[in-house]
């Protein structure tokens, strides 16, 4: 019988079948050697699984997980317990929506753009939502308006929402609509708020911003995924303050810059990592005007972060 992993609670995980039935599954406690698994989590939230019944329970409401399907696409990150090692965030998504804010907590562009690179590696559209338009002022509105007018020219879809003021929220509801959407965010952005507003009656827990920090507390503890009452599903996932890169060879990142790859084959040389070799067709395009300066510090941070021993 096939099911879908809504959640994981560590050894366990909440499935559901295609008729909506709901079972406790655990894994076969061969099943992690038998696989070929590199990462901390062999199964995701969104990932299809086969499922038998467990014969031990009475209820008839446990199963065991005997196998996992090929998967669309996943995203992963850093896992907490190692840089190197990688961490599932979720599986078999149509696309991803990352929830930011230009004030209480602002997110920082080198955030965003890391989870674009991610986002980008694995085949996995990006919606940028920017949140709390109901407390920016002249400020912020300016700051909103060029980061809009940058990702929009890179070929990003932008939205402004406030979810205190239900503004915004239709455009939400109407990408959301019959589509399997990661929702990802600092803590703090009003994800939760967000998604309260969107699912009534689902009551996700939400916190206030820590005064001192400005960052946000977190909320959510494990990825999610909830049924959307106007169809489509939702893939809600713990706030993030960094999103380590995984997986991504240093000669291949500038590819998932998406305005950089016009000029990658440009270049004087077939492995320019576009940093200090000559006749770089990128490089002259920052100086041209015709790559952001600020994208390409992004992208010359991420790439002094990836180490050989990550591929």
């Amino acid at each position: 019988m096939q099911a879908t992993v809504y959640k994981s609670t560590g050894s366990w995980y909440v499935v559901k079948t295609a008729t909506d039935e709901t079972f406790q599954a655990r894994m076969r406690g061969v099943f992690k050697k038998d696989e070929d698994i590199t990462s901390t989590n062999p199964i995701a939230v969104g990932d299809i699984v086969e499922i038998a019944p467990d014969d031990s329970d009475a209820n008839a409401k446990n199963a065991i997980i005997t196998g996992i399907g090929a998967r669309k696409n996943y995203i992963v990150r850093s896992s907490p317990h190692g840089k190197n090692k990688k961490h599932i965030v979720a599986a078999n998504m149509d696309q991803a929506m990352l929830i930011c804010t230009v004030k209480e907590p602002r997110t920082s562009q080198g955030f965003i753009d890391r989870f674009l690179v991610t986002a980008a590696a694995y085949h996995i559209p990006v919606i940028l939502v920017f949140n709390k338009k109901d407390i920016y002022r002249e400020k912020e509105a300016d700051k909103f308006a060029e980061l809009a007018a940058l990702y929009n020219s890179i070929g990003y879809q932008i939205l402004l929402t406030s979810a205190a003021n239900d503004e915004g929220i239709d455009e939400v509801r109407a990408l959301l609509k019959d589509k399997t959407t990661l929702m990802a965010g600092h803590s703090g952005v009003g994800k939760s708020s967000l998604i309260n507003v969107l699912m009534p009656g689902l009551d996700l827990k939400t916190k206030a911003v820590s005064g001192w920090s400005g960052k946000g507390l977190h909320t959510t503890t494990s990825a999610e995924m909830y049924d959307l009452p106007f169809g489509g599903r939702l893939i809600d996932t713990p706030g993030v303050r960094e999103f380590g890169i995984v997986d991504i060879p240093k000669a291949e990142l500038s590819h998932y810059f998406l305005e950089m790859q016009p000029y990658i084959s440009h270049c004087q040389f077939n492995n320019c990592l576009h940093i200090n070799e000559p006749g770089c067709a990128v490089k002259a395009a920052v100086e041209e005007g015709d790559i952001d300066a600020d994208r390409y510090v992004s992208y010359a941070t991420i790439l002094e972060t990836i180490t050989e021993a990550q591929y």
